[in-house]
């Protein structure tokens, strides 16, 4: 699943962009995955949870969805 996400603001950190993508339901969740390593920004493993993550950056839930982060004009 493919889901794109626009945000106002510059950046967003990746545990809260899991939960406003709905692709976790907690934050708790959230930093298991990442923790786990199932969450790679742009095609890296990525393990920090407070991760910024910018307009432009692609994030994937391994087995779950890819987000395409996206900017408001």
């Amino acid at each position: 699943m493919e889901k794109t996400v626009e945000i106002s603001t510059p950046f967003i950190k990746l545990d809260a962009l899991l939960k406003f993508a709905d692709a976790v339901s907690s934050g708790g969740e959230a930093k298991l995955l990442i923790q786990d390593e199932q969450v790679l920004v742009n095609g890296e493993i990525c393990t920090m949870r407070g991760k910024k993550c910018v307009p432009g950056d692609q994030i994937e839930v391994v087995g779950y969805a890819t987000i395409l982060l996206e900017g408001s004009a």
